[in-house]
């Protein structure tokens, strides 16, 4: 049965008072007859408090009750409550799990026509709501509603379990899939599950190979319009999110928020290879490539070789001559900000790395890494001239200085060149005050 309330029903209620002379007899200024007039002909009852208007007063009336904020109307499956008998009924529909209405498009079944109807829009392409704020496109009025809630920047809905907030309920719903654990959409290419038919759907595009956004500045293309505007952010040097910890700043969220996982000290993820642990899964994936010996980012003025594209980046700027890092202790010029982050460790005399072997201690990690090579014997490095095998290709490359008779390592004090730089450094020793030695 149907309840309203008549207070707030007949504030809602607006009936014009008369009709166009179109078939209608006039009995008086208030009252009419009708013979035959259709609803369009008639000035129909309109709601107050959304314009709407419907061809008979009994229509208002049901309609009224949706803005009274009382619902009798309640599901015994899930509890939902509506405002009218009809929402109800068509709520029902869904938990029969009958979907008779087929989208001859995508072969999408809905349960009641008026959703498939509604779906039909998208294979359409017709957008005619459009947002001032952002500009984005929607093909339903309702769609472009729920959108602009974003901008308000009101978030009702909060998530229980993490504490995040969201502007609309279905947005909370979604997120809430991601605590269930639940993964039900499978890649057939690569295995990898989603939470949502939506993402899968996404992902597919990456093994299409299909890249159809491209970057004006860089060139470099994307599969998903949104990665494109994603990346655009990194060529405005806009970097509004900073560390507290260290103070770098970042151009994304997403950026920071991956950084902060290196300060929490917790690494998860581990190398099955080697054994070393890291705090983000897409560094062990970049990790493991070392070890699978692949590297197909070549240099193409020396031919160096590299696994990763970023590290072939910046070794082209050793071949570009370009220097703009300068040491201040000693003026030495950097082509790289590492390297010379790496030069004023040698500045500092801090040596934490100790070779267990011989007791030797080195600045940096990866000197000792290249020293071990020396007490494990192994030589894989062989002269072509002499048939001298050598530990490191760096000291097979000094070597070659011999051979060549190309001696550019000067000695400022007494003019005489040397072929390799360890050849110097010993003969400098000789020009030590109080030592009995003396240039040959």
């Amino acid at each position: 049965m149907l309840r309203t309330h008549p207070s707030s029903v007949a504030s809602l209620l607006m009936v014009q008072s008369s009709f166009k002379e179109l078939g209608g007899v006039h009995k008086s200024d208030n009252e009419t007859v009708l013979d035959t007039v259709s609803s369009a002909e008639v000035e129909q009852f309109r709601c107050l408090e959304s314009g709407k208007a419907f061809p008979f007063k009994n229509s208002l009336t049901q309609h009224a009750v949706i803005h009274s904020g009382v619902k009798n109307f309640k599901c015994d499956e899930c509890g939902k409550l509506f405002s009218q008998k009809v929402g109800l009924t068509k709520h029902l529909l869904i938990h029969s799990g009958a979907k008779n209405f087929k989208c001859d498009e995508c072969d999408k079944r809905f349960t009641r026509k008026d959703h498939l109807t509604r779906h039909l829009l998208i294979h359409s392409g017709v957008k005619n709501f459009k947002c001032d704020e952002c500009g984005k496109q929607f093909t339903e009025k309702r769609s472009l509603i729920e959108h602009l809630v974003i901008h308000s920047g009101v978030k009702n809905f909060k998530c229980d379990e993490c504490g995040k907030l969201f502007a609309r309920k279905h947005g909370l719903t979604k997120h809430l899939l991601f605590h269930s654990g639940v993964k039900n959409f499978k890649c057939d290419e690569c295995g990898k599950q989603f939470t949502e038919k939506r993402d899968l759907i996404r992902h597919l595009v990456i093994h299409s190979g299909v890249k159809n956004f491209k970057c004006d500045e860089c060139g470099k293309q994307f599969t998903e319009k949104r990665n494109l505007i994603r990346h655009l952010v990194i060529h405005s040097g806009v970097k509004n999110f900073k560390c507290d910890e260290c103070g770098k700043r970042f151009t994304r969220m997403d950026g920071l928020t991956k950084h902060l996982l290196s300060h929490s000290g917790v690494k998860n993820f581990k190398c099955d290879e080697c054994g070393k642990l890291f705090a983000r899964k897409s560094i062990l994936t970049q990790h493991r490539l070392i070890h699978s010996g692949v590297k197909n980012f070549k240099c193409g003025e020396c031919g160096k070789r590299f696994t990763w594209k970023e590290n072939l980046t910046k070794h082209i700027l050793i071949h570009s001559g370009v220097k703009n890092f300068k040491c201040d202790e000693c003026g030495k010029l950097f082509a790289q900000k590492s390297g010379l982050t790496q030069h004023l460790l040698i500045h500092s005399g801090v040596k934490n790395f100790m070779c267990d072997e011989c007791g030797k201690r080195f600045t940096l990690k990866e000197n000792l890494t290249k020293h071990l090579l020396i007490h494990s014997g192994v030589k894989n490095f062989k002269c072509d001239e002499c048939g001298k095998l050598f530990a490191r290709k760096c000291s097979l490359t000094s070597h070659l200085s011999i051979h060549s008779g190309v001696k550019k390592f000067k000695c400022n004090e007494c003019g005489k060149h040397f072929g390799m730089k360890s050849i110097l450094t010993k003969h400098l020793l000789n020009h030590c005050v109080g030592k009995s030695f003396y240039c040959a």
